[in-house]
């Protein structure tokens, strides 16, 4: 366990008293990033717009991940140190829809050498800006943290927010990447540089566990 409190408090939730608009506000920085807010067309320019800016109507983007995963986990210890010491986690991830699709709950349960992660992420997905905002929850302190914000592309999930750490400003970049209809790869990274350079701190790899059918009838 960390010594310096929760494992996954000082780095998943950081205390930060900002609010949705000053992630706003941090898009011109994100775009270092290669990402940017799915804007929205209006009136007759929509239908002269080029289809690749049309934006990407995402609510079942998250579909891939419904159903039960085994997780292993890799976490940076102490994230814009310099430190190299990684930890390692084993346990599941599962996965239930909520509201057909356009939002979804992931709860984490995983332990290792230093100690057990429960957490919760809520996905909820904007019909209006096309974007899904990520809110995170460890059990150790049952609030909210600041939701991560983004866009499916291709396969590939970006979300970004902007944070504190250790009482400085930070980004937080979320990527889900490698999706196949039995694994996934979720990676979380921090800048202190506005996004010129990011140190990766969170990596999971999640394998799908097989249905027990055979099970499930004996069950009924």
């Amino acid at each position: 366990m960390d010594p310096n409190g929760d494992p996954v408090k000082r780095q998943i939730l950081p205390r930060a008293s900002r609010r949705l608009s000053r992630l706003i506000g941090m898009c011109a920085g994100l775009a270092i990033a290669g990402w940017s807010p799915a804007q929205s067309t209006h009136g007759s320019s929509a239908a002269k717009a080029p289809e690749e800016n049309t934006p990407h109507e995402g609510q079942h983007d998250f579909d891939f991940e419904i159903g039960r995963w085994k997780t292993h986990l890799r976490r940076l210890l102490h994230p814009l140190t310099g430190s190299t010491t990684w930890v390692e986690y084993d346990g599941t991830t599962t996965v239930r829809e909520v509201w057909g699709g356009r939002a979804n709950l992931a709860e984490l349960d995983v332990r290792g050498p230093a100690g057990r992660i429960e957490g919760a992420s809520w996905r909820l997905y904007n019909p209006q800006s096309h974007q899904w905002s990520l809110n995170f929850s460890n059990s150790s302190v049952g609030t909210l943290g600041p939701p991560t914000i983004g866009t499916f592309k291709d396969g590939r999930g970006e979300f970004y927010d902007q944070e504190e750490l250790n009482g400085r400003p930070i980004l937080v970049r979320f990527i889900v990447s490698d999706i196949t209809p039995t694994s996934a790869r979720f990676e979380q990274a921090f800048s202190s540089d506005g996004g010129q350079s990011w140190e990766v701190n969170w990596i999971a790899t999640d394998t799908r566990i097989a249905r027990d059918t055979n099970k499930e009838r004996s069950e009924r």
